[in-house]
């Protein structure tokens, strides 16, 4: 693409603002902040769009998303009139413009005669899925860009099922979106208008409360929270996004009454101002919320992120220090939590699983097959795991307990096909009353899942990449491991080598390969010798490559140890 020439053409359309025309006239004789902004367009794929909020083809702007919505929108008229009947639920976050892009979208697919369903306000991620399925919508749009930093924004679509839209129907609006012109060829319609014609219809309190219902049936042993409720506290932040409402409230209805909620983090603001990062896997945004546990006597923290997919925790550790816990320690200690109290309840179904992805510790599959359960793997992205769902509803081989991923998303129940903060929230609250009862803490709990399963550790470092030059480096070394296979790393030698684009399996020794179950993914995953695992996977999200390490040794520290190599290891060769 000649990015000077669609930099210009840009500047010439009539359809941009004087505010948006001044923003690109800003970087004129810049070429390498022009070719940032229009050396492509931004890739729709079955995640959506994600990106830096900004005017230009390779950024999220009302552009970027009316073709998006356009090109879903003659997705949803290629499958008839019952389909635009059925028609897109639509949710959004606290980010910059993501009312305004939620509303314009729902504009436009009112202008193609498609019926929609808006929430009056932001809303977690989860309630977007379970408002698909609840009514029955065709497709949903969710404009959020998750955990990113403030300067992002995103655009996820899913279809009929709840999930993130698959690869067919992925293709399908990527080629739309190419065909169209992005100034003339977006058809939209007045919002008010739209209202009073009922193609645009307003979701509010009561589909708050039928998501609420059915999150309360995840509920396992409720009962222990009652037990402890009198006197159990604990500290709850937003980071000033989407569960701010909902989490709070169910774990009220769960029984919980001392939920100390952060002040400065229960107001919605995009530029996230209390944190550096609005993500609950890092420990200093959560610095205001451990303040207030300890002038509380709080022994546990829950946090959620902008959209309420994901949940993090920090917990006093034997010596009475906040710390917070990997989201595959909280994933295993749920696992265990939610087998363990199926039992009790007798509410184990026949055939149970659990759910993680390649990228989730082990740990989660010893826990699951030490009680009789078996543990299945998919692709990172909760999409597969949804894919798996589905699998075990068609084929009634398995029951899913529960499932997965080591970047803190977590889901049960049968009501939603993402990761849910909300239901996370509760699970983990009832969890730890239930510990509670027994005189243990979430860090006792831990410190027994090593004795019982074994001593894993886990660590992942994200390289960004950014910009063009980013991208392109990225496919380079992607490249260059796969011409030159790794022999070694570090001082641990490779065994095997997964390459998941491909779905083989090749023996280092020999050379040999074997077919997989998985494939068409960009990964590489080494098995090295001593049980250790080291995994390359470029983000399909953010510009970073992503290096995964894991490890199982006789005690903590030596499989501390053996990820710390793996982490230095890890700089020389992704670079």
């Amino acid at each position: 693409m000649n990015y000077m020439a669609e930099y210009e053409h840009w500047l010439a359309s009539s359809a941009l603002t004087e505010e948006e025309r001044a923003e690109l006239e800003a970087i004129r004789g810049d070429e390498d902040a022009i070719k940032d902004r229009f050396f492509a367009p931004l890739s729709f794929g079955t995640a959506g769009l994600r990106g830096i909020l900004g005017t230009g083809l390779y950024r999220m702007n009302r552009f970027t998303v009316g073709a998006a919505t356009q090109g879903l929108a003659n997705l949803i008229v290629h499958n008839g009139p019952e389909a635009m009947k059925r028609g897109v639920a639509i949710a959004y976050d606290s980010r910059h413009f993501s009312p305004e892009f939620a509303q314009l979208a729902a504009c436009i697919l009112a202008a193609n005669d498609i019926q929609v369903k808006l929430y009056d306000e932001l809303r977690p991620t989860p309630e977007l899925s379970f408002a698909i399925r609840y009514y029955g919508a065709i497709a949903g749009i969710n404009v959020t860009a998750s955990h990113n930093p403030k300067e992002y924004n995103g655009y996820k679509v899913y279809w009929e099922d709840g999930a993130q839209l698959p690869p067919k129907e992925a293709d399908v609006v990527a080629k739309e979106m190419e065909a169209l012109d992005f100034f003339h060829d977006v058809k939209t319609m007045d919002f008010a208008q739209a209202v009073e014609k009922g193609l645009v219809q307003m979701m509010d309190w009561q589909t708050d409360e039928a998501y609420l219902k059915e999150v309360l049936k995840v509920a396992i042993n409720p009962d222990c929270v009652r037990q402890v409720a009198d006197e159990f506290k604990l500290v709850y932040t937003p980071f000033h996004g989407a569960g701010y409402r909902l989490v709070p409230e169910i774990l009220r209805r769960i029984g919980y009454k001392h939920i100390i909620c952060v002040p400065e983090q229960m107001v919605i603001d995009g530029d996230f101002p209390t944190v550096k990062s609005p993500n609950p896997e890092n420990k200093e945004g959560f610095s205001l919320a451990i303040e207030l546990a300890k002038q509380n006597g709080v022994d546990l923290i829950i946090g959620t992120d902008p959209d309420a997919d994901r949940t993090g925790i920090v917990l006093k550790d034997a010596a009475g220090e906040y710390i917070t816990l990997s989201g595959n320690q909280v994933g295993v200690l749920l696992i265990d939590y939610v087998i363990t109290a199926k039992k009790l309840t007798g509410t184990m179904p026949e055939h149970p699983a659990v759910l993680k992805s390649i990228v989730t510790t082990e740990m989660a599959r010893a826990a699951a097959e030490a009680n009789g359960v078996d543990c299945f793997d998919t692709f990172t992205g909760f999409k597969f795991l949804a894919e798996k769902i589905k699998q075990f509803e068609t084929t009634g081989s398995h029951e899913y307990l529960f499932a997965f991923e080591e970047s803190y998303g977590y889901l049960a129940g049968d009501y939603a096909r993402d990761k849910d903060a909300v239901t996370a929230s509760m699970l983990i609250a009832e969890m730890a009353a239930y510990y509670r009862t027994k005189g243990m803490t979430l860090y006792d709990a831990m410190q027994t899942m090593y004795e019982k399963y074994g001593f894993y550790t886990e660590h992942t470092i994200s390289i960004t990449m950014p910009g063009v030059a980013g991208l392109e480096r990225m496919k380079e070394l992607m490249c260059q491991l796969r011409e030159n296979p790794l022999t070694t790393v570090g001082k641990h030698k490779v065994a095997y080598v997964r390459d998941y684009l491909s779905g083989t399996r090749t023996s280092a020794a020999d050379g040999k390969s074997e077919p997989m179950e998985l494939s068409g993914q960009n990964v590489l995953y080494y098995e090295l010798e001593g049980g250790t695992t080291f995994i390359i996977r470029p983000s399909g999200t953010e510009p970073k490559v992503k290096v995964y390490m894991m490890a199982k040794g006789e005690s903590k520290a030596a499989a501390d140890e053996k990820v710390a190599e793996l982490s230095e290891a890890a700089k020389e060769i992704v670079r």
